[in-house]
């Protein structure tokens, strides 16, 4: 393998000259560029980056730490936030916490070795001061840990509130709300209160049903869902807080024998793919979810540059209606 060495010698110039080529220091003549660059494709020589981060003090690498990245919402942000950082220079290094907080905790020190320049939780399953401990600038995902800690969110209350309206507006009398663990404390939390906001108001009949902490495990939904409407065959609303779900309260709404949306009315959260390739097309709330990708990256870059940076940072929500309303 080619070292600088090697291709100073070849060359014609010093270690110092290409170095000052490889790191765009100081002044280098057009003709001493050119033999250098040439130089290093000739001998195929790649660059330590590790070193070249050490002597810059930048990696130019963002972590992003997700929940579950085959979760279609959490897939579609990491391929955002990638884009994003790509086009202001940096590489993404993507950690799959599968909400465990050992596995969690074993990559934040990973992006601590990596001197990764700031990070994107999208995942919080440990402590705040854990997070706190951290030098690199932090991005939370529909999280506050700390009022020194910027977050990024939409609009969750507004989100359920909308959900929750279309179902009153088309007749719905009874209507269960599926969510995640609210011990949780995540800001999607705000959806439910604004669902509970909405039926009681309106005196409509409602249900809430928690998945249990491990909000990923798809298993579990049909089973849920199934048990649901055979408990409670009178439904005939429901309010998913993820399209995921939405899509096996359809699946399990046809299977009980209902009619969508006849029968049974059903709004989603997130507008992912999925919620257009459902049949009937799913009828949800739209995350902005390429916004939250590009804001991400915004704040980790202002932290970076010392720029004021907003605490809270809400984005708006919209409500999409399909067939399943």
């Amino acid at each position: 393998m080619a070292t600088i060495h090697d291709v100073a010698l070849k060359a014609g110039v010093s270690v110092t000259t290409v170095s000052r080529v490889l790191n765009n220091r100081g002044y280098i003549s057009e003709m001493t560029r050119t033999k250098v660059s040439g130089a290093m494709e000739e001998l195929g020589y790649q660059p330590n980056e590790i070193a070249r981060s050490l002597l810059r003090k930048q990696s130019n690498l963002f972590g992003l730490i997700i929940p579950n990245v085959s979760h279609p919402f959490f897939s579609q942000l990491a391929d955002r936030v990638e884009y994003y950082a790509y086009l202001e220079g940096y590489k993404v290094l993507l950690c799959n916490s599968q909400m465990d907080p050992d596995k969690e905790r074993d990559y934040i020190d990973m992006l601590k070795r990596n001197r990764v320049d700031g990070i994107i939780m999208g995942s919080h399953t440990l402590e705040v001061e854990e997070y706190r401990s951290l030098n690199s600038p932090i991005v939370t995902i529909d999280r506050k840990i700390h009022n020194n800690i910027p977050y990024i969110s939409s609009d969750n209350y507004r989100g359920g509130q909308l959900a929750a309206e279309l179902l009153v507006a088309k007749g719905c009398r009874k209507i269960a709300h599926i969510c995640g663990n609210l011990e949780l404390q995540m800001l999607s939390n705000q959806r439910t209160d604004a669902f509970l906001d909405v039926t009681i108001k309106h005196g409509v009949e409602r249900l809430v049903v928690e998945t249990g902490l491990n909000v990923f495990d798809e298993n579990k939904y049909e089973k849920l869902l199934g048990q649901l409407l055979q408990e409670h065959p009178d439904i005939d609303g429901i309010f998913a807080t993820s399209d995921i779900l939405g899509a096996y309260a359809i699946k399990e709404s046809l299977k009980a024998g209902k009619r969508i949306p006849e029968d049974i009315r059903i709004v989603g959260y997130d507008d992912v793919g999925a919620s257009r390739w459902v049949r009937p097309e799913l009828t949800t709330i739209r995350q902005p979810i390429d916004a939250l990708g590009k804001m991400a990256i915004k704040l980790l870059r202002m932290q970076m540059d010392d720029e004021l940076v907003a605490f809270e940072n809400i984005l708006p929500v919209e409500l999409i209606e399909r067939a399943t309303t």
